[in-house]
């Protein structure tokens, strides 16, 4: 299965630097591969040696591998009932499925009650539509459209979270109205990303950074030019992608997580307006208060959570939600590029 993985993710395993004072495991190094959750994984850390840094990311890749299978909506794997099988299945039986994803949907709907709807996994009747449309847009920008609204209205009629029927007894999931489909674009990176990190510590790799497609836990601590331990660097991205400025700032990070929402990440283009990813369930189009969104917390699925749902209401109830929540600090950036931060975000601020 490993030698399998090196041949088709073709994994880079690189040193960074070799420090020569006497602690152990002080060699950094840094890998990456494509193709899991759509995105670029990167992971950096230190280790005693090479193969050792090899095999811990061969892990992570096979931990992110299992994940991505479970939690995809688009694709259907050998032996595996996924996400997909679960939307197949709608209106019509059961579906029996791993722990893996009754554990996530039932986190899903935590979160669900946590953002007052505002991050819901059973949206995928309206996120569907304005997908088709970005894809097909993105492949013919001459004829580019929008959804229909009567279309997204009708389509948000099945997007009741409670239609999800989940029996922890039996490890099966049923959608009880067929119109409904599940998408967890907006939890499922950040969960993964957590519960990998949790394996990986277990399994020795003390010191690290792994980030998919921008989603950045650390755990540990990195080592500075004198052989001392310091907290890692890690940056916010600059919304504005015309500016050189390329990193808003850049933030200490010991056991923390990184998850940023922007306007910049996926979108296209209608008769000269952009109009990205982000959906706001209650408009039913792209939010449109923030330039990005940053939160900063422990847990990786938190902060993936809790960026789309910040990114689709107001300022004033997103302070709110953040400083109501322990460990949990975030950064609006406003189209006119100005900032606001709640009461602990600048402590993490190099």
């Amino acid at each position: 299965m490993r030698k399998k993985i090196v041949a088709m993710v073709l994994i880079s395993i690189m040193l960074i630097s070799v420090n020569a004072c006497s602690i152990k495991s002080n060699n950094r190094y840094s890998a990456s591969f494509l193709e899991l959750f759509d995105t670029v994984t990167t992971i950096v850390g230190y280790a005693e040696n090479k193969e050792q840094f090899t095999e811990y990311s061969q892990m992570i890749y096979e931990y992110l591998d299992e994940y991505n299978r479970l939690f995809d909506i688009y694709n259907e794997y050998d032996g595996i009932n996924n996400m997909k099988t679960i939307n197949d299945y709608a209106g019509i039986e059961p579906v029996k499925v791993d722990p893996i994803i009754i554990d996530f949907l039932l986190y899903s709907k935590e979160m669900y009650t946590l953002t007052d709807g505002k991050v819901n996994i059973a949206f995928g009747a309206v996120l569907s539509e304005w997908h088709d449309h970005r894809t097909e847009g993105l492949n013919n920008p001459d004829i580019a459209t929008l959804p229909d609204m009567n279309t997204l209205q009708n389509n948000a009629k099945h997007t009741d979270i409670e239609q999800l029927i989940i029996n922890e007894e039996a490890s099966t999931v049923f959608l009880k109205d067929p119109e409904m489909s599940l998408d967890v674009g907006a939890i499922a990176k950040g969960y993964a990303v957590e519960k990998v990190v949790q394996k990986i510590k277990d399994a020795g790799f003390e010191n690290g950074t792994i980030s998919v497609g921008g989603n950045v836990r650390s755990f540990g601590m990195k080592f500075d030019s004198d052989g001392n331990m310091v907290p890692w660097s890690i940056g916010i991205q600059n919304p504005d992608q015309a500016s050189l400025e390329t990193t808003l700032h850049l933030l200490n990070f010991s056991e923390d997580s990184l998850v940023t929402s922007g306007i910049y990440e996926r979108y296209y283009t209608v008769e000269g307006k952009q109009y990205h990813h982000i959906i706001d369930p209650e408009t039913l189009m792209p939010a449109d208060y923030y330039a990005a969104i940053s939160i900063v917390c422990l847990d990786s699925g938190l902060a993936d959570a809790l960026s789309t749902a910040i990114f689709n209401i107001p300022y004033e109830k997103g302070i709110a939600l953040i400083e109501s929540l322990d460990g949990v600090e975030a950064l609006w950036v406003f189209k006119d590029e100005k900032e606001k931060y709640s009461s602990g975000f600048l402590s993490f601020v190099k």
